[in-house]
């Protein structure tokens, strides 16, 4: 058993190494924190979305933004699509579960909006289906995925694909990354407002 334990946490940490020296997926997250930070600055929201451990990531990542990280300070507009159950049970009802999603953006997703989509396939259809309007109301797109970046690879404006096909390994990546995101727009949104 103890052997299986660390086998786990080693495959992890490889993948976790694997995302170290990919330079170029540094840059994007790079670039998704300079993009939220210039929403807030405007006036604007971040949505996320996910299905199953995605989902609970997705609400994980909202709250960082919506609640706090590390600073006591203001709240920041961010929210997790899913967390409606009346809305989200409605549609996917009277309508389809892939439409979940891209509903209610085209109700409250605004130009300069930011969503971000966590699918580990890249292949989730309420999510590409979720982008889609998302470009039509001026959003821009942020796929959180895994090595293949699947459909999502095209929908998004900019890909974080992290370089696995194991789903456990890649949702631990999206939250070190995702909190790495929170963390750095945290500093930087409210540095600059300080200093401003």
């Amino acid at each position: 058993m103890n052997d299986q334990i660390k086998s786990l946490v080693q495959a992890s940490i490889d993948v976790k190494k694997q995302v170290l020296d990919n330079e170029a997926l540094l840059q994007t997250v790079e670039q998704v924190v300079n993009l939220i930070v210039d929403a807030f600055k405007n006036g604007n929201s971040v949505y996320f979305c996910g299905n199953g451990g995605s989902a609970a990531d997705a609400q994980h990542l909202a709250a960082e933004f919506s609640g706090r990280f590390y600073k006591d300070r203001k709240a920041l507009p961010a929210e997790a699509l899913h967390c409606n159950t009346s809305y989200l049970t409605a549609v996917a009802n009277d309508y389809s579960f892939e439409l979940i999603y891209s509903r209610i953006i085209d109700g409250i997703g605004k130009k300069g909006d930011i969503l971000i989509g966590l699918s580990t396939s890249g292949n989730s259809a309420n999510i590409v289906k979720a982008f889609e309007q998302a470009k039509t109301k001026g959003l821009i797109t942020i796929g959180f995925t895994g090595t293949t970046g699947g459909i999502l690879k095209t929908t998004s404006d900019y890909l974080i694909n992290v370089p696995s096909s194991d789903t456990p390994r890649i949702q631990e990546c999206h939250m070190l990354l995702g909190h790495s995101i929170c963390q750095l727009v945290e500093e930087r949104y409210f540095n600059e407002a300080v200093t401003g």
